[in-house]
């Protein structure tokens, strides 16, 4: 694995418990940890809706480091530069511990 090709800082989100004035569980946005990655856009399709509206859906590969991102898990999300990205799945290659291959969608706002 090549770590120069890893140049953008990702932040990893979860939803943090905490309590609220009422002393009721809830739940929060709040970053989790921030790494090193590649990103890699993979596929894109353009869908057409109704009263010519168009919706994006692009994938991409985020390439991070087994070490850091072992305990990432797939209802988390990803923000970079402004974007969003839903994972979709994380993937262990040849299950080497050496890096992480998470897929995920970019989510237009």
């Amino acid at each position: 694995m090549n770590a120069g090709k890893m140049r953008g800082r990702i932040n990893v989100w979860h939803k943090e418990k905490f309590q609220n004035e009422m002393k009721q569980t809830d739940y929060r946005d709040a970053v989790f940890k921030e790494v090193w990655a590649e990103i890699i856009p993979q596929t894109a399709t353009l869908q057409r809706a109704q009263a010519e509206t168009l919706l994006s859906n692009t994938t991409h590969k985020i390439i991070v480091r087994y070490g850091s991102g072992k305990d990432i898990k797939q209802d988390m999300w990803i923000t970079f530069k402004d974007h969003r990205f839903d994972i979709k799945f994380i993937l262990n290659p040849y299950f080497r511990n050496a890096k992480l291959e998470i897929f995920a969608e970019e989510v237009i706002r």
